[in-house]
C-alpha cells in the first residue's frame, strides 16, 4: 500500500496539468455548445463534477508537489546543501499545511516546499466541496421539481 502511496505522489505532479486540462475542455465545449440567450440556470451536476475533478486534481498535485519537495532518498544533510542551507540540518515535516525545513542548530530554517502550494491545496480543497456541495443541491432540486 505504501508503494502505491509513493507511486501516486510521484505522478501527481505531472498527471495533474492534463487532467485539469481536459476538464477545463470539456467544460469549455460545454459552455460553447450552450445556446445564447435565455434565462440564467443554476449548473448542472455534470457542470459541478467537472469543477470537482478539476478542484481536486489541483490540490492533489499541488500537495504532492509539495510532499515531493522536501524527499531526498539520501541523507538530509545533502538535500538541505544543495538548497543552500548552512550548518548541521536537521529537517522537520508537516503534513497540512505542506512544510518541510532545514533547520540549523542555531533554529535557523530554511522552507522548502515552495510558497504557492499551501494556498492551491487550501483553494482546490475550498472549490471542490463547494461543486459537490452545489451538485448535490442541484441534483436534489431537479429530482424534487420533475415529480
Amino acid at each position: 500500500m505504501t508503494s502505491v502511496l509513493f507511486l501516486a505522489l510521484t505522478l501527481a505532479p505531472f498527471i495533474t496539468p492534463c487532467v485539469v486540462v481536459i476538464a477545463a475542455a470539456v467544460l469549455a465545449r460545454r459552455l460553447y455548445k450552450r445556446p445564447p440567450g435565455g434565462r440564467r440556470r443554476p449548473p448542472s451536476v455534470a457542470t459541478c463534477g467537472l469543477i470537482a475533478v478539476m478542484a481536486g486534481a489541483a490540490a492533489f498535485g499541488a500537495y504532492a508537489w509539495g510532499v515531493m519537495s522536501g524527499f531526498y532518498i539520501l541523507d538530509p544533510d545533502q538535500l538541505c546543501a544543495a538548497r543552500g542551507a548552512r550548518g548541521d540540518h536537521i529537517v522537520t515535516r508537516e503534513t497540512l499545511p505542506v512544510s518541510a525545513q532545514c533547520v540549523t542548530s542555531d533554529g535557523v530554517g530554511t522552507e522548502l516546499v515552495p510558497d504557492w502550494v499551501n494556498p492551491v491545496i487550501f483553494i482546490g480543497i475550498t472549490l471542490f466541496v463547494l461543486a459537490l456541495a452545489t451538485a448535490a443541491v442541484t441534483g436534489a432540486r431537479r429530482v424534487l421539481t420533475s415529480r
